[in-house]
């Protein structure tokens, strides 16, 4: 049941999302420009770090379009609840776990797609990296999707408005991609700001993905990255579930 559950709602907003195709494509647009005015600078700067300057700038990217677009992902049950659609949801005897679940795979695919455009334009413009690598990114973006945007839906469930959404996001997520390292290596910086960065959880999927575009993957930063990104889902995801069921969602 939970299963087809999960399906039902999972096609449910996957259509609406491919209904939206200017959508679909716009929301690759901000990486996009990083790559395109913010790339270029990097070029062949020491930047402390094996490979290419674009093996560690598109891993950054990658996990900043997770990082943004997840963590918004909550103003649409707030546009549910305004036109009462999460009211009639309420009364289907639907798994509340599916109700969350259905929504952020969804999100995941929407945003792995994305990542495949981004990673396309980044060949063109001279990223080399090996396709285990490539893949692995995209697991990451994956799973980077499915926490934050549970986490997104979990918050608009308690705040119910724009103006609370909006301004709470933004406080949360600037910090972390400031001190994840998602545009250059935290180590470029003073020690104290690299010491503070590895208490936010993004440094080390940042990290691991760094490694994995260079073609290393048994490494500490591998290790540490996959642990990190399952754990913060799945407690990002009980967190969601929970919200979801008190919410009568």
């Amino acid at each position: 049941m939970l299963f087809q559950d999960t399906a039902l709602i999972y096609g449910r907003y996957l259509r609406q999302s491919l209904r939206s195709r200017f959508a679909l494509l716009f929301g690759v647009l901000m990486p996009l420009l990083y790559l395109l005015f913010f790339g270029p600078l990097l070029t062949d700067l020491p930047l402390g770090e094996e490979g290419s300057s674009w093996q560690v700038l598109v891993p950054g990217l990658l996990l900043q379009l997770g990082l943004f677009g997840a963590s918004f992902a909550g103003f649409a049950i707030i546009i549910e609840q305004g036109q009462g659609v999460v009211e009639r949801m309420r009364v289907t005897p639907v798994s509340r776990l599916a109700l969350l679940l259905g929504r952020v795979l969804r999100d995941a695919t929407v945003f792995v797609f994305q990542a495949v455009l981004l990673v396309l334009a980044a060949l063109v413009m001279g990223l080399r990296a090996p396709l285990p690598g490539v893949l692995i990114g995209f697991a990451f973006v994956a799973l980077l999707t499915v926490s934050l945007a549970s986490l997104s839906y979990a918050l608009a469930m308690k705040v119910r408005t724009p103006q609370e959404f909006g301004p709470a996001v933004n406080a949360m997520t600037m910090p972390m991609m400031l001190l994840s390292g998602l545009m250059l290596p935290m180590t470029l910086g003073p020690a104290w700001l690299d010491v503070l960065s590895h208490f936010v959880p993004f440094r080390y999927l940042v990290d691991a993905v760094r490694d994995a575009y260079v073609g290393s993957y048994a490494t500490a930063h591998m290790l540490y990255g996959v642990l990190v990104a399952l754990a913060f889902t799945a407690l990002a995801v009980t967190v969601g579930t929970r919200v979801f069921r008190t919410a009568g969602a």
